[in-house]
């Protein structure tokens, strides 16, 4: 059945070359149960409504991915969405509600445009220059909020922000946490980021920082559904938001799915096969996610690991997938876990650095292309909004693509939505 079904041998593999290839996988995204709990409950959501959402909406992107779309490209809520959620629910007043009704309209935008053609003619029309910046621009937004969490960087009146107090015993055990897995890193150890975050937590404990009082293991709680307050998105004229969510997660799926696959040499003449059927896991995922309390999903860089280890099928990610159930027996352990921000705040800094990837594909020799990108690089840590980043690149690359004589190269698109973003941030600025 298995054979048939995700097509082993056609593609050089088997099950058990597809089941280790799977627990690598799981080994090196697993992080992700404990991070986005510890931030998301950081900006008021209860802790076991986002790890429950979390582990579900993984199983349902992850589970579609591997049974209909047949790749072995796991799904997950994605990192810096939910350091952006926080930053929202922090710098607007609002509720976290109100922003998950943000992260619903999202979803169903995503879903409509699974099923058109607009998602490609939005994809098309967005230059790399603002793609790249994006993404780099939100790893550092993530990494300055491990290094904030942990007491690394700290609030200083002279200057912002100021180096911390290396006497404090949460930031000396995040120094050895990001050490010990920088080290992991450089051996090439599989699941490195999971595997130093256990080593943290194992020191955390010897040091009295951890404690598992609440005990190992639990029944999974049941899922909370719609706690989220779509009017309360036009009512605080969260417009960006909206945008915000939709477009980094079209690019995250996207550019992932696409780096993924050929790494695994799936891709077809330059076409990612089952397109379709990827990107409703992916929009689907997403949905349910919102509905249940957690951040978008998207597809996962660390799914490579598992390429390497040989997933070259569906099978891959249907066995992430029984791992995720597994974790949502675990709920004390990892709320436990979240709670000391020196073992999240190493995983959080590394994958800023993950995300840097994309500068090196930017013209820098061209300034009207390299302007836009560090404007959205340098907007988004600073003004601790990832919308505020997108926004002002979306205004500057036409702008400056026009008066350098080069409007023409400019989609159409990119002027409409540099006026709405102008408009949007004097009239109704979302921070």
């Amino acid at each position: 059945m298995l054979q048939n079904w995700f097509k082993l041998q056609e593609n050089g593999t088997n099950v058990r070359t597809e089941v280790t290839a799977g627990m690598t996988t799981f080994l090196t995204m697993v992080y992700i149960v404990v991070v986005n709990p510890a931030i998301l409950s950081s900006a008021g959501v209860p802790f076991q409504q986002v790890f429950t959402a979390t582990v579900i909406s993984a199983i349902i992107g992850t589970l579609l991915m591997g049974l209909l779309a047949n790749h072995p490209i796991a799904i997950a809520p994605g990192m810096g969405m939910n350091a952006y959620f926080a930053s929202v629910v922090a710098s607007q007043g609002v509720t976290y509600q109100v922003v998950f009704g943000a992260v619903f309209l999202a979803a169903i935008l995503f879903v409509i445009l699974t099923f058109t053609k607009l998602r490609e003619m939005l994809i098309a029309a967005i230059p790399p220059a603002l793609k790249f910046g994006i993404t780099a621009g939100i790893g550092l937004f993530i990494a300055f909020l491990g290094l904030k969490s942990s007491g690394i960087v700290v609030p200083n009146e002279a200057t912002m922000v100021g180096f911390g107090d290396l006497h404090q015993p949460v930031t000396i055990l995040t120094l050895l946490g990001l050490l010990v897995t920088l080290i992991l890193m450089v051996r090439n150890v599989k699941g490195a980021l999971f595997v130093g975050m256990a080593v943290t937590a194992i020191a955390g404990s010897f040091m009295g920082l951890l404690n598992f009082d609440a005990g190992v293991v639990s029944l999974p709680s049941a899922p909370v559904l719609f706690d989220l307050d779509v009017q309360g998105v036009f009512t605080n004229g969260l417009y960006t938001v909206v945008f915000a969510f939709l477009l980094v997660t079209i690019f995250d799926t996207t550019g992932t799915m696409i780096g993924v696959a050929e790494q695994a040499g799936i891709m077809k003449d330059g076409k990612l096969p089952r397109t379709k059927q990827a990107l409703m896991a992916d929009a689907f995922a997403t949905t349910a996610g919102s509905v249940m309390g957690t951040t978008p999903c998207t597809a996962y860089i660390e799914s490579s690991a598992g390429v390497a280890a040989g997933g070259r099928t569906g099978l891959t990610t249907v066995v992430v997938a029984l791992m995720f159930g597994v974790s949502l027996f675990f709920a004390p352990v990892i709320q436990a876990i979240s709670g000391l921000p020196a073992i999240t705040a190493p995983a959080l800094i590394i994958v800023g650095c993950f995300m840097m990837d994309g500068l090196a594909r930017i013209k820098w020799n061209q300034f009207d292309e390299a302007f836009p990108a560090f404007a959205i690089i340098v907007s988004m840590p600073l003004t601790s909004s990832i919308a505020t980043g997108i926004a002002i690149g979306f205004i500057t690359y036409p702008v400056m693509k026009l008066f350098s004589g080069k409007g023409r190269e400019v989609h159409p698109l990119l002027y409409i939505f540099g006026v709405i973003f102008a408009l949007q941030m004097v009239y109704f600025p979302a921070h």
